[in-house]
């Protein structure tokens, strides 16, 4: 059976797509920690982040890193804190929140809500400056 994250990268399920090449795919995460919460993810299913190949592994973080930065540049934050967990969903993914303290990056608090139009907004930024970078 296909992850969830499979059928969002072959478009059976709809996404806040930022950016994607042929092995990476990025996306908002529907139920974000903070505004500009995205998602990488290998496009092949693979559930396990330390299973991924070396040389994929190194190059999901390049691919991620510049994400990262498009994020910056849209979304009022210190840092992008990185974190993988593994456990919610059977597909490898890196977790990209936008944080200014140690404590935005606690999963036990309270998600946002944001309408679709948001998402739309917040997606259309991060996707043109990534374009740009």
């Amino acid at each position: 059976m296909e992850s969830l994250f499979v059928k969002i990268v072959k478009g059976d399920i709809p996404s806040y797509k930022i950016a994607e090449n042929d092995k990476f795919y990025a996306f908002l995460d529907i139920n974000p920690l903070a505004k500009g919460h995205t998602l990488v993810i290998p496009k092949v299913e693979i559930d396990y982040i330390f299973d991924v190949a070396d040389k994929d592994l190194a190059e999901m973080f390049v691919f991620a890193k510049k994400v990262g930065l498009a994020i910056e540049k849209n979304i009022f934050c210190k840092r992008i804190g990185i974190a993988v967990l593994g456990l919610e969903v059977p597909h490898a993914h890196i977790h990209l929140i936008p944080i200014n303290t140690v404590y935005d990056i606690d999963f036990k608090q309270a998600k946002l809500k944001l309408e679709a139009v948001e998402f739309e907004e917040i997606s259309s930024k991060i996707r043109e400056t990534y374009k740009s970078l």
